[in-house]
């Protein structure tokens, strides 16, 4: 690869890193390194994958703080629980997993309310995961139980304030 290249390539992931705005930053002197404990949504997400109706509990992420801290500094999350981050527009999202001891699946979800992407995190790092492609909603779940209960890209994605988005377009 040509330094030329290679100099390219650097300047264009920098700038989609910008554009996708991480979600995972590190702590700052406000968070003192706790985690946050969001209320857990009194309607539960469902999931319609093809073996079944999977169904979990979630805490919304909707403000840009709640976004930034997401699950860091959180030691256990129970497997049928999850974090929805819920975004103003579609756009690119990104994120990290600095600060994060939990291995995650991160499910990306189109304004539609189908899923376009599952992604691994891995804890504490500083790697951008992105679906590559403008996104409305982002599911943090325990690592592997998109697979374990048989969670696909396409399939759909219920919940009230998803629903909410889908149905003004």
């Amino acid at each position: 690869m040509t330094l030329f290249f290679r100099l390219a390539l650097a300047v264009t992931l920098l700038a989609l890193s910008a554009l996708a705005a991480p979600i995972h930053r590190p702590a700052t002197a406000q968070t003192g390194g706790r985690a946050q404990q969001l209320a857990v949504h009194p309607s539960a997400l469902v999931v319609e994958a093809a073996g079944g109706e999977r169904a979990f509990s979630v805490e919304i992420a909707a403000r840009p703080d709640e976004r930034s801290r997401g699950l860091m500094y959180r030691k256990t999350m129970p497997a049928d629980r999850g974090m929805l981050f819920v975004f103003e527009e579609t756009r690119p999202v990104g994120f990290w997993m600095q600060n994060t001891s939990l291995p995650l699946d991160l499910v990306f979800i189109s304004e539609r309310g189908r899923i376009r992407a599952i992604l691994p995190g891995r804890p504490f790092s500083t790697d951008l995961i992105s679906a590559g492609e403008p996104v409305r909603f982002v599911l943090e779940l325990n690592a592997g139980i998109a697979q374990k209960t048989g969670i696909k890209v396409g399939d759909r994605v219920r919940h009230p304030i998803i629903e909410s988005v889908t149905r003004g377009r």
